[in-house]
């Protein structure tokens, strides 16, 4: 429990924080998996808008600082490579 009036203060805010980046982590990884599932069937057309959404939420999770910039960006690249592997398969 907090001893100060400024400690209670930080719970309150952190208890908010808290809720708003289990949100924004819980929306960001439903686009990867959709994303990566859409990438596994081998669905061609709607692939790449699934892609570019799972792309963004990973931007405005890192823009919000819910996850580190270095880890959105290696789940990018990631996803993308997959992305390629699959699109050369199918060629």
């Amino acid at each position: 429990m907090p001893n100060t009036k400024s400690a209670a203060k930080q719970m309150r805010v952190q208890e908010r924080r808290r809720l708003r980046n289990q949100s924004v982590r819980s929306a960001t990884r439903t686009f990867v998996r959709k994303a990566e599932a859409e990438i596994q069937a081998g669905e061609a057309s709607p692939l790449a808008d699934v892609v570019r959404q799972a792309i963004g939420a990973l931007d405005r999770a890192a823009k919000k600082g819910v996850i580190h910039p270095n880890n959105a960006a290696r789940r990018k690249s990631r996803l993308m490579k997959r992305l390629n592997r699959q699109a050369d398969a199918q060629a």
